[in-house]
């Protein structure tokens, strides 16, 4: 007698509300990184409800998402009109008229198994010429020259020593990401949802209502309703942790411009009396905006602003849009879970907005409920919102470094910043590199050691000391080290093609457009 077989559980149905590049994201990464036999993924969107839609600058972790889904790189950036992005230029952060540079790459090199800024730090205590410390990130020196090459495999060479992230339209990315899904199973709906159904026990959420009267069921429900957080906030109520005492821009003014000769490598931000402005590079056109706050800065004064800092003609007028810095208690509750702006909003200084989206995708999918188990399990909700507070917390302490450490001495916005009390987390890393030189440097969260240094050196907090580890090698011997990595640095930087050069050659949407017409011919 043949053994009775147990009959697969059902798939699990997973409802995503609300498309852009929340999910999208969402839906590929998902179905690439689920076994489509057991998830049956919906997406609900809207052509009425616009999305955001600003955010074209990133961050070099979204590489490895694409990478996740196998896209063609140089098909990708002709499909959203991208450029290659090497780190932020940062103009008068520190004080009116200085600029630094924060690189996705590394500054120097580890010597003696001593973190670099050590071995720099005791050579410049002992009068040795040791440069400035932006001489030693090849990364930095790529932006300088506006050059761009891809990071050669070689990890002895310097041209290894840098990472790199995309400036695209983030609408052409999510229009890109949605074709790419509903090839491979997603199940798109159009529709405004008009109610949200919930047991009257347990309190989870059992379907969404659309406008047309069609009722959507699912197991698990993600949140992509952008601000309005229709399901985590407004139907399951968790509370929002308000972040405005420590980030008080609440306001930007968006604006594209006509393109102008050459792309640089990398994204600018330069301070304003009331906050900061963007430039971003694309293909096609730039990308600008007036990040500001509405305490110091009316909308009348950003919207002067922002068009008096563009290259080009104004390709449509100022879009403004309203926010508030902060994020929900929990990303997980009950069976909803909150991907993209409906969880929280970091203002766009360091482009962190696509990599929380990309972390809160991944976590989903190694702790996503097996189909056929009923509720989900709450410890898988608890590590889940664990990873979520930790990607938040620690990304908003490095976005109020950039404003507490500023020199910008009677200006009313940046001497409230650099006078706020800050994040105990916050000012305890200040504090330990001031005394020692030692930056944070995690395993979990974004932003690395470089990341730290490059924005504590860049607005002027100095080391007193550094790691006495370091006083081991002769001083001699650094100080020619400190000058052989600046003259290898500098002549290789000079040796790589302009960024448009590069461009044009390998990802050139223009290009791509008169071939493909080419083809049809």
């Amino acid at each position: 007698m043949q053994p009775r077989s147990n009959p697969s559980p059902a798939p699990l149905r997973v409802v995503i509300v609300g498309g852009g590049t929340a999910g999208w994201m969402c839906a590929a990464g998902l179905t690439r990184l689920l076994p489509q036999t057991n998830y049956a993924l919906t997406l609900i969107e809207s052509d009425e409800i616009g999305t955001v839609g600003v955010g074209e600058a990133t961050l070099p972790h979204i590489r490895e998402f694409n990478a996740m889904l196998g896209l063609d790189e140089a098909e990708f950036m002709r499909a959203t009109q991208g450029s290659f992005k090497l780190g932020i230029e940062f103009v008068g952060w520190d004080r009116p008229g200085g600029r630094y540079v924060h690189p996705f790459g590394s500054f120097g090199e580890r010597w003696g198994g001593i973190d670099f800024q050590h071995h720099w730090l005791r050579a410049r205590a002992a009068g040795h010429d040791v440069g400035d410390w932006f001489d030693h990130s090849f990364a930095v020196a790529m932006c300088r020259e506006g050059v761009f090459d891809l990071p050669n495999e070689d990890p002895r060479s310097i041209r290894s020593t840098f990472s790199y992230a995309y400036h695209f339209d983030a609408g052409l990315y999510a229009e890109y990401l949605r074709g790419w899904a509903t090839r491979r199973g997603v199940r798109r709906i159009e529709g405004r949802i008009v109610d949200v159904a919930r047991h009257a026990e347990s309190g989870l959420v059992e379907s969404v209502a659309l406008q047309s009267g069609a009722r959507i069921e699912g197991d698990l429900f993600i949140d992509c309703s952008g601000f309005r957080s229709l399901l985590l906030g407004q139907a399951m109520g968790v509370a929002w942790h308000d972040w405005s005492a420590w980030l008080p821009c609440d306001r930007a003014m968006a604006v594209p411009c006509a393109s102008v000769a050459g792309i640089t490598p990398f994204t600018r931000s330069t301070a304003q009396a009331g906050g900061w402005t963007w430039r971003i590079p694309l293909q096609h056109r730039i990308g600008n905006g007036y990040v500001f706050s509405s305490s110091f800065c009316s909308e009348e004064q950003a919207r002067a602003t922002v068009l008096g800092a563009i290259d080009g003609a104004p390709l449509a007028d100022p879009r403004l849009l309203r926010f508030q810095a902060g994020r929900r208690a929990r990303g997980w509750e009950g069976n909803v879970v909150a991907i993209g702006l409906s969880s929280g909003f970091l203002e766009p200084l360091e482009s962190t907005s696509i990599f929380l989206i990309q972390a809160a995708v991944t976590d989903l999918a190694n702790l996503m409920p097996a189909p056929g188990g009923g509720p989900p399990d709450p410890r898988l909700a608890a590590e889940f919102n664990r990873l979520f507070a930790i990607h938040y917390d620690r990304t908003r302490d490095f976005l109020v470094l950039h404003y507490t450490a500023n020199a910008r001495h009677g200006e009313p916005l940046w001497d409230h910043v650099r006078n706020m009390a800050l994040p105990d987390s916050l000012a305890h890393k200040i504090a330990l590199f001031r005394s020692s030189g030692r930056a944070p440097d995690y395993k979990l969260g974004l932003f690395s050691r470089d990341s730290w240094l490059a924005v504590l050196m860049g607005q002027g907090i100095l080391p007193q000391a550094h790691d006495r580890l370091a006083d081991r090698a002769p001083l001699d011997e650094v100080a020619e080290r400190l000058a052989d990595l600046r003259e290898r640095i500098a002549t290789n930087a000079a040796a790589l093609p302009a960024h448009a050069e590069f461009i044009h050659g390998y990802c050139s949407a223009a290009r791509g457009s008169a071939d493909d017409k080419a083809v049809v011919a």
